[in-house]
């Protein structure tokens, strides 16, 4: 019955299509994949070492932190409401950064505007997940001006079809290997990019390079799972000579000496603090998202020259840890601990 049920839903979704979206594969061979699953998989497996990890104390309460309920806001001396330089740069909440590089072109990172895409909401809602205490406010974002659209992985809290919708076909798509199929079919441009592949954006140039995480996005027990047949990504852009570097989620691993060497030093970093704190699972979870310490060791590796964390905040799902800004607080106790050498922004989220 159930598969009857989705060979329909199938049926009406191709009758349903508007336009066939034109998808252009950028594969330079450097990607590996499971010879006997054909799946992706990370550059560095196994068993990891982690060069810091805060054992006690790891939460230094700060005034600067202010909350009402579960809303916090961060007033301290890294704040910025928008980070002004060669790139101009606003955190819409979550992975969502609106990004406009000195070349002049505009860009969006994985952008979600509400909840989750069906059905993951509707399961949410019948489990009692968290919800974002606010939403990404899609006017900061510009979509009318936006030119590239960055997906990092097909995760629910990082990839919508409903925004893709709403943000429309005049837009250029760039995403990870096999993440197209993902795609309503609204005739957008939609660029497959595997890891140290390059393209082009106006006067933008877009390097693919690796993330250490993994991909899912539909699973029906003896009937069909999708883990890992989508790759994930980081995503670097260069511009009149100034780089950014928007690293998606990832843990940590020897991949980021890999893009420093061969990409070189990174003027920006948007790097993930949060979502690594589990009870039940913290190796896992750790496997697969980085620590605070692990975001600063990830930055000395890049040779970041200015760090802007995200992941944690009002707009995130309760994903961050113990709180909503618990990782925020963690990640400026251990630059107070660790050796650090590049500029810290922690930007304010321009969100409802």
């Amino acid at each position: 019955m159930l598969k009857n049920l989705i060979v329909a839903a199938l049926i009406i979704a191709s009758l349903s299509a508007c336009s066939s979206n034109n998808v252009k594969v950028i594969d330079v061979g450097k990607q590996p994949v499971r010879s006997d699953s054909q799946r992706f998989t990370n550059l560095y497996t196994g068993e990891k070492q982690y060069p810091v990890s805060c054992e006690s104390d790891c939460y230094e309460s700060i005034s600067e932190l202010t909350c009402s309920d579960a809303r916090c806001t961060y007033t301290g001396p890294y704040a910025q409401a928008k980070y002004v330089n060669d790139f101009v740069v606003q955190w819409l909440g979550h992975a969502q950064f609106s990004i406009v590089t000195p070349s002049g072109e505009r860009w969006l990172t994985d952008p979600v505007f509400n909840e989750f895409d069906w059905p993951i909401n509707w399961l949410h809602a019948m489990f009692n997940g968290d919800y974002r205490e606010s939403y990404p406010d899609i006017d900061s974002a510009e979509p009318d001006a936006v030119d590239g659209v960055l997906y990092s992985h097909i995760h629910y809290d990082h990839f919508n079809k409903a925004d893709i919708e709403q943000l429309g076909n005049s837009i250029s798509y760039y995403v990870p290997r096999n993440v197209a199929g993902h795609f309503p079919e609204i005739g957008a441009d939609v660029f497959e990019m595997s890891w140290f592949s390059q393209s082009t954006e106006g006067e933008t140039t877009i390097n693919a390079v690796p993330a250490h995480h993994f991909s899912s996005r539909t699973f029906i027990p003896f009937i069909y799972d999708d883990s890992n047949r989508a790759s994930w990504n980081g995503w670097l852009l260069k511009s009149e000579g100034k780089t950014l570097f928007f690293a998606g989620d990832t843990g940590y691993s020897e991949h980021f000496k890999d893009i420093h060497e061969q990409l070189g030093d990174i003027d920006v970093c948007l790097l993930p603090i949060a979502s690594y704190h589990s009870e039940e699972s913290p190796e896992w979870y750790r496997y697969v998202h980085m620590t605070p310490e692990d975001t600063i060791s990830a930055a000395q590796d890049l040779h970041c020259k200015t760090v802007i964390p995200w992941g944690y905040g009002n707009a995130s799902w309760g994903m961050g840890d113990k709180s909503s800004h618990a990782p925020l607080l963690r990640f400026l106790t251990m630059v107070k601990r660790m050796d650090t050498d590049f500029e810290i922004v922690v930007l304010k989220e321009h969100s409802d």
